[in-house]
């Protein structure tokens, strides 16, 4: 009835040989990052359950290989690090950024790493980073005696000098690595839960392998190149153990490669916001999950700012990473391998004003020889779909732009025209066009272009990773729940912006008269900066149903504006609600999420008006706490 095996033993039992393709209705494989080995093959490719589960702390995998392929794309449920702290899932830390005086501006890099080799030669050489390492220890633990700590070390040798110079200064430690034998592994586990020992130093042992709830530090004796593996490493201190308030965290920072990436490490930590790691460094951290704390000594914060400079949409070093990518990664460049190796988005890479592309990247990298290039303003049409997560609008957009320019129906048609008002805020006749394809096509007529528009699109494509669900209209509008749009794409869905007119468009309501549908624009987050003392309304989650907002604040109960709100489930009038956290991300006008319908339960007050609203859908999970205020609290 259940059979709990490893992949080994699957394949030497050939298992497939003697079951048939449904024999199993339900096949859960833990640590699904593991997938894309051959050895998972057989299993993966034979049997066909009602349900297959993956359970994996890193979906990405270091070698880009997609794992999403079984579940068409998408994961099914996400625990980011912060929330799992949040919720008393994972330990809390306090982590110390400690100055480490290695240069490693001049170290070999290749394929995206430092050479082990060159590493482990200047770990071993003598034992005054040890002394450091050993000093920084005590500064920052309360009692080392009763520490039970975990280091990383770059080889097996610098495992074993480290082991050696700590048990010299009487602090009892043994290194392991991936060779060490079952019985010693045990044993080191036993002796650090003991108290025998207080430090394991490991290579090779970061994913599986040691694995202790009680550790309380860990120290990163060496760069890591990867997020994947910080967070594999972060990971092993931040169980929850009885008796254990925190985990410590000491990494050992010294003057980076120019290649190396800071920011894909403090971003493992605490995610990306809307502030820049670079912005976060300088100003210090300040949205860390419950409990959490980071501090950078002086000269390791420098070194960790001076990389940054160096690459934060900073032109000369992007070109730079493009110029080696193939060789330091080992992976063609393409748009999607470039993000995934560089943990950037699509905000990341086009950010800039000099109107910034793969294509001109390659050029100015000499990658290709091409006289050929556009203006400017072809670029920034790009942004448009920046945040487009429509399976549904993608599916067609690819069409289209791949060479199936026919609109076969209605809904494609509307399509079509959110297309065209991704690029221009004015319809064809406006702009000097006979149609709305020949306006599109005055955009993607070089082939680069079009080439580098796919390209975003099949990204974004790639790396949905929830269900959308269809909206309730009975009337043909293309815009699916959850989805993120702008303004000029949802005013297209709804049939505002045609072939043949666009009308101006300022207010964050609107009323579709022939629709009896009315929309409102809601943002969460309001700045003096962005809004006049007048539209700092109070739109606010209230939880995962009910939405209080507030109208206009020249409105009053008895308008017919707000009687039509209140009265609106009797005259079947539709109420909609589209949402953001911001007005902008970066220098791009931000784009809103579709939260669907929602009925009127109360309302009071008069100029404004505030209304609670009950949604017939949950607000997202990774949208409530920026919706909820208690929650962001």
């Amino acid at each position: 009835e259940h059979l709990f095996i490893s992949i080994q033993s699957f394949n030497s039992a050939k298992l497939s040989q003697w079951t048939s393709k449904d024999y199993y209705d339900f096949i859960i494989v833990d640590e699904f990052h593991h997938a894309a080995a051959d050895s998972y093959q057989e299993l993966l490719a034979y049997y066909e359950p009602k349900i297959l589960l993956g359970l994996t702390a890193t979906p990405d995998r270091m070698d880009g290989k997609d794992i999403l392929k079984y579940f068409d794309g998408r994961i099914a449920s996400k625990l980011l690090l912060g929330e799992a702290i949040d919720r008393n899932l994972l330990s809390s830390f306090q982590y110390f950024g400690v100055t480490d005086d290695t240069d490693y501006r001049n170290f070999k890099w290749t394929r995206g790493k430092y050479d082990v080799s060159e590493l482990e030669k200047v770990y071993t050489a003598d034992t005054r980073r040890c002394a450091l390492i050993l000093n920084s220890v005590k500064k920052y633990v309360t009692d080392i005696s009763s520490v039970k700590g975990l280091g990383f070390c770059v080889s097996v040798a610098h495992a074993n000098y480290m082991a050696k110079y700590f048990n010299d200064k009487g602090i009892p430690s043994i290194a392991l690595s991936s060779k060490s034998a079952d019985d010693i592994r045990n044993d080191a586990k036993t002796d650090l839960l003991s108290g025998k020992i207080n430090f394991i130093f490991v290579v090779d042992l970061y994913n599986e392998g040691v694995d202790i709830p009680a550790i309380d530090t860990v120290l990163f004796l060496r760069p890591t190149e990867s997020a994947t593996v910080f967070l594999q490493q972060l990971g092993r201190g931040l169980r929850l153990s009885p008796g254990k308030d925190c985990l410590t965290v000491l990494d050992f920072i010294g003057q980076a490669n120019k290649k190396y990436n800071f920011a894909m490490k403090f971003e493992a930590i605490v995610g990306k916001g809307r502030k820049s790691i670079r912005k976060q460094v300088e100003d210090g951290f300040s949205n860390l999950p419950r409990g959490c704390y980071i501090e950078l000594e002086k000269y390791a914060k420098e070194y960790i700012l001076e990389n940054l400079k160096q690459t934060d949409n900073n032109k000369r070093a992007l070109i730079e990473m493009v110029r080696t990518f193939e060789e330091d990664t080992g992976l063609p460049l393409n748009l999607e391998n470039f993000l995934l190796e560089y943990n950037m988005s699509l905000y990341d890479f086009y950010q800039s004003t000099g109107a910034r592309s793969l294509f001109r990247l390659k050029k100015w990298a000499g990658i290709i020889e091409d006289d050929r290039d556009v203006d400017d303003k072809i670029y920034s049409m790009m942004t448009g779909f920046f945040h487009v997560n429509s399976a549904r609008l993608l599916d067609y957009w690819i069409r289209y732009i791949d060479g199936n320019k026919v609109a076969n129906s209605e809904e494609e048609r509307i399509m079509r025209n959110m297309l065209y008002y991704t690029f221009y805020k004015k319809h064809p006749a406006k702009c000097g066009f006979q149609s709305i394809d020949e306006g599109i096509e005055s955009v993607l007529k070089e082939t680069f272009v079009r080439d580098e528009v796919l390209q975003i699109l099949k990204y974004n494509r790639k790396h949905i990773s929830f269900v959308a669900g269809r909206n309730e209209y009975s009337y043909l509008c293309p815009l699916d729940l959850h989805c993120r749009y702008n303004t000029n794409q949802i005013m297209a869905a709804f049939g505002l912006f045609t072939e043949t007119e666009s009308p101006e468009f300022r207010e964050g309501v609107k009323r579709f008269e022939d629709k009896k549908t009315d929309i409102f624009f809601i943002n969460l987050n309001k700045s003096e900066k962005d809004f006049s003392p007048s539209t700092m309304y109070e739109d606010y989650a209230i939880n995962d149903k009910l939405f209080h907002w507030q109208s206009q604040s020249q409105d009053r109960q008895a308008s017919a504006k707000i009687q039509r709100y209140i009265n609106h489930k009797n005259t079947g009038d539709i109420i909609s609600l589209f949402v953001r956290e911001f007005k902008r991300i970066g220098s791009y006008t931000a784009p809103y999420t579709f939260l669907g319908n929602a009925d009127y339960v109360k309302h009071e007050g008069e100029r404004p008006v505030s209304f609670v609203w009950k949604l017939h859908n949950s607000i997202p999970a990774d949208m409530l706490p920026k919706a909820n205020k208690s929650i962001a609290l």
